[in-house]
Order: structure tokens, then C-alpha cells, then sequence
């Protein structure tokens, strides 16, 4: 009898412990837009959470962006798979991670945005090699706010 009722006891306890609980976080949304930082080290195009992007400290800090909607309508045709279209016209901020803004970009009819600025707007006045800003890039497309943090740094 004693061994009905811990068993009994334990089955409670092993269903109530598998109660599905609610996640924490915050909702995941997929991203409207595929940003690829031309100049990022190690992963071709800056495809990691926070890509590290290059420009030569002895001159102008440069950042050039492409921007891609990803179209999955073949996703599972092997023969075309997901096909990257450039999106033109759309106009991102730049902004460092303490919000100072450096420059609102807009991308050309190939889905390219670029930008030369000195290292003073970005609150560097003497760059040295391995000097590095934190970065924030961000926009809307189609109703949708995206934004991509990012590193520059001098080389």
C-alpha cells in the first residue's frame, strides 16, 4: 500500500514539473532584411551577430552596406533555393551605441549604401590600429523595424 502511494506521489510530482511555462524573452521576429558588411573580418560579410568591420586608421572611416530581402518562395526546390534581391531605396540610421547619430544612409538601385565619414564623428580623434566603435544600424522595410549592431575598427 505504502508503495501505491508513493508512486502516486511521484507520478504527480513528475507531471506537474512538466508544465509548460510561458518564454521570457522577448519575441523572436525574423529579421525583413539580410544586411552583408563589406570589410568584416573572418566571416565574409558580417553574417555573426556583431560583425567587426575594418577601415585604415590614417584615413576616413568607410562602411559600405549591402542590403538583401530574402525571397523564399523556392525554398524547397533545390535547384533555386532562396534567392537574395537587393533593396534600394531604403534609408537606415547610424548610430553608436550611446545613440550619437553619425549619418542616415540610403541604399542605391543595387541595394548598396556607403559611407565615408572622418573618425571624429565617430568620437575618435586620434585612431589607432585596434581602435573600435559600437555601432547600431537600423531602418524599416515593409512595416518593419530591423536593427544590427556592429563594430568599426581601425587598421
Amino acid at each position: 500500500m505504502k508503495a501505491t502511494y508513493l508512486f502516486l506521489l511521484l507520478g504527480t510530482l513528475f507531471l506537474a514539473a512538466c508544465e509548460h511555462e510561458k518564454d521570457p524573452f522577448v519575441d523572436r521576429t525574423a529579421a525583413p532584411v539580410l544586411l552583408v558588411f563589406e570589410n568584416a573580418i573572418g566571416d565574409g560579410g558580417g553574417q555573426t551577430t556583431e560583425p567587426t568591420v575594418t577601415s585604415k586608421a590614417t584615413g576616413p572611416a568607410t562602411l559600405r552596406i549591402r542590403v538583401y530581402e530574402l525571397d523564399k518562395t523556392n525554398i524547397l526546390d533545390h535547384a533555386q533555393g532562396i534567392d537574395s534581391l537587393p533593396v534600394a531605396s531604403l534609408t537606415m540610421k547610424l548610430t553608436t551605441r550611446t545613440g550619437t547619430a553619425i549619418a542616415d544612409l540610403t541604399t542605391d538601385a543595387k541595394g548598396i549604401a556607403t559611407l565615408s565619414r572622418p573618425w571624429s564623428d565617430f568620437g575618435i580623434t586620434a585612431p589607432k590600429v585596434g581602435t573600435n566603435v559600437a555601432l547600431v544600424l537600423s531602418g524599416k522595410h515593409k512595416d518593419q523595424s530591423f536593427s544590427k549592431l556592429a563594430r568599426l575598427q581601425a587598421n
